[in-house]
């Protein structure tokens, strides 16, 4: 089974994590812009963040065999500096139109202020003109009413719900998401957001409609093969191949291909991996080391 892990940090991984998705069955991965762990102080750094997402990054997860989409925005936590935030507003149009952008994201509230709502609905704006899908963050605390906030708002500016992918849902907030026609994404991550037994009793309950699994695998504890592992728990505990297919592959290719960024024949028809090949003069090999063909070969030389 082939599998697209919608919301996963790629930068913060290593290669071994790479081969062990690739091992595993990912195809695609889309790695959201978010917030690196402690405040970024300077324009100049979002500037090459996006530039690695749509540059450096794509390439490495090339080497491997999968695929490399991003969202570029501004991320809730960096919308509280406004005089940072107002310089990357500045950035974002210049991103948002480049190769592998598949939606503005993740995007939305944290401690739900006042200038979180304000560049949450600029970004709305950006979406909204470029015609392209939408990643949310909902809030950790608060969650239900920053989710249900973050639609009202979306739909105040003219986001039809098929556009807008809401994150980080858990049994609070599924239903309301799904009945308003938005996508439903849930996070599988250790300890805090969602477990993979939860996630299977809620495609049991409400069906694999508009539902997508990530791992939103960063610089944290997490697991950048939940994916696959939840496919796998749910094929265990009698849920359909079927629904397991649209909860962790064709659901996310039906929401973020909106942005015709996204075919399928990028990974069916795919090159062979070329190790050998450099990015602006870097390659993923190091001294002495012999490119692979077959990245799921279990050699090391």
């Amino acid at each position: 089974m082939a599998y697209i892990d919608p919301h996963v940090h790629m930068t913060s991984r290593t290669t071994d994590d790479y081969q062990a998705m690739q091992r595993a069955g990912v195809v695609a991965v889309i790695e959201p812009a978010f917030w690196m762990g402690q405040p970024r102080t300077e324009v100049g750094t979002f500037k090459d963040y996006y530039s690695h997402l749509i540059g450096f990054e794509r390439f490495r997860a090339s080497q491997f065999g999968i695929r490399h989409y991003c969202t570029i925005g501004l991320n809730s936590k960096e919308a509280n500096n406004e005089a940072l935030a107002e310089e990357v507003m500045e950035l974002l149009p210049l991103f948002i139109y480049k190769e592998g952008v598949v939606g503005v994201g993740e995007i939305g509230y944290d401690d739900q202020t006042a200038a979180e709502d304000k560049y949450y609905r600029l970004q709305l704006e950006l979406a909204r003109e470029a015609g392209l899908p939408v990643q949310i963050h909902t809030p950790h605390r608060d969650k239900k009413q920053g989710t249900i906030r973050s639609m009202e708002v979306a739909l105040e500016h003219g986001l039809a719900p098929h556009m807008v992918i809401v994150d980080h849902n858990n049994e609070e907030t599924v239903e309301q998401v799904l009945e308003r026609g938005f996508w439903a994404a849930f996070t599988i991550y250790p300890h805090t957001k969602m477990g993979n037994e939860r996630m299977t009793e809620i495609v049991r309950q409400y069906g694999p409609e508009r539902i997508m699994v990530n791992s939103a695998a960063d610089w944290g504890i997490s697991d950048p093969l939940a994916v696959p592992k939840t496919a796998q728990l749910m094929l265990e505990r009698g849920i359909s191949a079927e629904a397991v297919h649209l909860v962790t592959y064709q659901n996310a290719l039906a929401a973020f291909g909106q942005s015709g960024q996204m075919p399928e024949s990028d990974w069916l028809q795919a090159p062979a991996v070329d190790q050998s090949q450099r990015y602006a003069g870097s390659s993923i090999l190091r001294g002495g080391q012999v490119p692979q063909s077959d990245p799921s070969s279990a050699l090391i030389r």
